[in-house]
């Protein structure tokens, strides 16, 4: 038992002092230039691109939030992905609105309907990929309806853009969670991020594998977009937080991202079955790939989620052998409850491992206290949600979502 302990230590201590570096390294974009006047840098022009199928409860204030952006020349267009709610209305309304407030100035909102589906393509891809066929700028980005940004977000991320080297960057907004569900899971995302994925090496290299994001804001210039082919390189797939930078790496880009927590706040889902449908749309494009979901299964469980439980008969077998009537112990007896103390301090510091990070990610980010205090078993809702979306697609059932089937399906094979 005690290798086990070891093992489960080493599946703790790894991603933890991962997530320890990485938390020097993911840092905001810039701060502005305190310029003024003719010495002012040119504000930037940027199109920002928004799907929205059935948004009706977010829309209004992403937009308003966009709209109030300052230092940049905004050109925003919505796409309205065959929606049955109000989305429409709603976003023609705040259009017809910004035109009064600035009557002599060009309109900077428009609505534009969807095309028809493609065949093998996901409804956001599709839908971000008309959108750049109709923006008119050089640096574009990609906005989910359910985000909100912060009047400096957009100049600062367009200020990283331009430095960092990258041809297309990602923000991870702050996450916003309501139920339960929501609190356990949607923390895990830059909990995942961190403790998983080498930042510096992801920035001295292209390899496609270190591409990672967050679908639910990119920011990309309009040449590297072309070059890449855009979102129709990732056309089937519903997981473009991993597949779009690793498209771009594919031919040669660098990609970056940056803790837009304090720039950006974003409401995924909104109930319980959301979360749990929503995570299992992409998972098979992460954790619960076939090759991988093996591997991921084994190293949180044994990290992350075991180590609580065995702790707890561990530590009750070592008060045990404190109790009176256990003199004189034989050599035998002696080395088993050796054992039993130093399984129990290596359980210990590998629930200690375990925890911290998602403690101070709770603080850094802003996350839900009672999330990162049921950690373990967040971690295995999680596992359960992969598991379940490899289940649904060996039963031929791939996840799909807002009413739309799986790309897969959609096209026949």
């Amino acid at each position: 038992m005690i290798v086990f302990a070891w093992v489960c230590l080493a599946c703790a201590a790894v991603p933890a002092a991962l997530y320890l570096w990485n938390t020097v390294l993911f840092r905001e974009p810039p701060p502005l230039p305190h310029e003024e006047g003719a010495d002012a840098p040119a504000w930037p022009r940027i199109s920002v691109l928004i799907p929205a199928r059935n948004e009706e409860f977010g829309i209004a204030a992403c937009l308003e939030s966009v709209l109030a952006s300052q230092r940049v020349a905004l050109e925003i267009i919505v796409l309205d992905d065959d929606s049955t709610d109000r989305t429409a209305e709603i976003v023609r309304e705040i259009a017809a609105k910004d035109l009064q407030q600035r009557p002599e100035a060009a309109p900077r909102l428009r609505l534009e309907p969807a095309p028809p589906l493609p065949d093998g393509w996901c409804g956001k891809q599709a839908a971000c990929f008309a959108l750049s066929k109709l923006a008119t700028r050089d640096v574009l980005t990609f906005l989910d309806a359910d985000v909100r940004l912060e009047p400096d977000a957009l100049v600062r991320m367009a200020l990283f853009l331009d430095r960092s080297g990258a041809a297309l960057v990602s923000g991870f907004p702050r996450q916003e969670t309501g139920t339960l569900l929501e609190k356990l899971l949607i923390p895990l995302i830059h909990w995942l991020l961190l403790c998983w994925l080498p930042l510096g090496s992801m920035r001295r290299s292209r390899w496609p594998a270190f591409g990672a994001g967050c679908g639910q804001w990119f920011m990309t210039t309009r040449a590297a977009y072309d070059a890449v082919g855009g979102h129709s390189a990732v056309r089937a797939s519903l997981h473009d937080g991993l597949t779009l930078p690793r498209a771009y790496r594919r031919v040669g880009f660098r990609t970056d991202l940056c803790d837009a927590t304090r720039l950006a706040t974003c409401r995924m889902y909104r109930s319980a079955g959301g979360v749990w449908f929503g995570l299992a749309k992409n998972a098979r494009e992460g954790l619960a790939a076939t090759a991988q979901i093996g591997f991921w299964t084994a190293v949180l469980l044994c990290g992350q989620v075991l180590p609580y439980a065995l702790l707890g008969e561990y530590a009750g077998r070592c008060a045990a052998h404190e109790m009176p009537g256990m003199e004189g112990p034989t050599p035998e007896i002696e080395a088993h409850i050796a054992s039993d103390h130093q399984c129990s301090q290596v359980l210990a510091a590998t629930c200690l491992l375990a925890a911290l990070p998602r403690l101070h990610a709770a603080w850094r980010f802003r996350q839900s206290w009672l999330g990162a205090v049921l950690h373990p078993l967040g971690v295995l809702l999680l596992l359960a949600v992969q598991w379940y979306s490899v289940l649904c697609a060996v039963l031929g059932k791939p996840a799909g979502w807002k009413g739309r089937p799986h790309p897969r399906l959609s096209s026949g094979s």
